[in-house]
């Protein structure tokens, strides 16, 4: 019999918890929890920036830059504490503006969740604030939305103006957008047409049609099936409105074109108004010279990769962290773990896409609350767990050797 192979090198490379724990959070939870099962095992760390919460704290932190507080309109229209990043070194001259941060599903209270009310005007503030402090390049990450209203929020605070047919300024929110009849831009922002704008999104979510986000995200954020396709059809009339008056809009597919959807519809209406680029997130956050390490590198070395997301299902492979990282682990030869808050529907479709075993952090029946409030850990326990089942594993295959 062999002698049992234990890892001597495990790459943690999770996406945050929604409203639970950041990136940051999760990796060094799963780590501990690594540890107490071999405890001089090399553990690296890669909380992977994929535009949500947290986003522009790690990179702030990856390039020697700062945070910069922001007091903003939050989604539900009341003041909150927000920020953008200032980038350092090779990155300096370039913000990051966490979509997240001012119009975050956090940030709406569970009894007023409804993404036909929310509001992105708090991003456009960040974004206004960023330009006026001389950034020439912005990122614009697009995670962990709470709203839907297809930029247009964000538009009138970078001086847009949204009218009905009688030239009234149509009030927040994407359900608005049903009586939105013309755009004027007279007032935008001056600096908008000198610096590069950048969303970093999920190419997968589109604004209209059966995918759009109305119909995809709008349950996830709140919506009644009511309200789904009264947002559905405003967010219809809001697209051919942006073909019709804004000046890249008829020079792209508002409708159905890659990342459209972003955050609630924010990609297509920065898009179509400001010429904003749309990237896949992971091109732009991981391979755009943005960090000084690189997860390549850290994945050629590693003997085990675990990455996690607060659920693994249908939706898992289109585009979020553990597809990434399963895409790029299976390139490099290293198997990968996937850990869960919890695990839906589809969620073996994942082991088709390179992740070689899933694994949930809940192991009774709880309210969501509690494993928010929980998660920490839930999560040290689950990887606990993990790493006692890949011992097994290598015992038994040094067995049958």
């Amino acid at each position: 019999m062999s002698s049992i192979r234990i890892p001597q090198r495990i790459l943690v490379a999770p996406s945050g918890f929604k409203e639970s724990l950041d990136a940051d959070g999760v990796a060094r939870a799963i780590a501990a929890g690594i540890r107490r099962v071999i405890p001089g095992v090399r553990v690296d760390e890669f909380p992977v920036p994929d535009g949500g919460e947290g986003t522009a704290a790690a990179l702030a932190a990856a390039t020697g830059g700062v945070l910069v507080p922001a007091r903003v309109t939050g989604p539900t229209g009341a003041p909150v504490d927000a920020h953008w990043a200032r980038l350092g070194g090779v990155s300096e001259g370039t913000a990051v503006v966490e979509m997240a941060a001012a119009g975050g599903l956090r940030l709406v209270p569970r009894d007023r969740r409804d993404p036909g009310a929310t509001t992105t005007r708090g991003v456009g503030e960040l974004i206004a604030a960023a330009l006026d402090a001389g950034a020439r390049r912005i990122i614009v990450g697009c995670g962990d939305s709470g709203t839907s209203d297809g930029g247009a929020g964000a538009l009138q605070a970078l001086g847009a103006r949204v009218l009905d047919a009688e030239g009234r300024v149509v009030p927040d929110g994407g359900r608005h957008l049903a009586g939105a009849a013309s755009l004027d831009l007279s007032g935008l922002h001056l600096r908008v047409a000198e610096a590069e704008i950048v969303l970093a999104c999920n190419i997968h979510n589109v604004l209209c049609g059966p995918r759009g986000v109305a119909r995809v995200f709008g349950p996830q954020k709140g919506a009644t099936p009511e309200q789904v396709e009264e947002l559905s059809a405003a967010l219809d009339s809001w697209a051919a409105l942006l073909e019709r008056c804004s000046p890249f809009g008829g020079a792209m597919d508002v409708r159905t074109g890659q990342g459209t959807g972003a955050s609630g519809g924010l990609g297509a209406g920065l898009a179509a108004v400001l010429g904003a680029r749309l990237a896949p997130r992971f091109e732009v956050l991981l391979d755009g010279g943005l960090l000084p390490q690189s997860l390549d590198d850290l994945l050629a070395e590693a003997d085990l990769v675990i990455t996690a997301e607060g659920a693994i299902d249908f939706q898992t492979p289109r585009g979020k962290v553990p597809a990434e990282i399963a895409l790029r682990a299976r390139v490099a030869g290293v198997p990968v773990l996937g850990i869960a808050g919890t695990l839906g529907e589809g969620a073996p479709a994942v082991h088709d896409i390179g992740i070689g075993a899933i694994a949930s952090i809940l192991t009774v029946p709880m309210p969501l609350e509690e494993a928010v409030a929980n998660g920490e850990e839930l999560l040290r326990d689950a990887a606990e767990r993990s790493m006692r089942l890949v011992l097994l594993g290598s015992a038994l295959a040094a067995r049958a050797e």
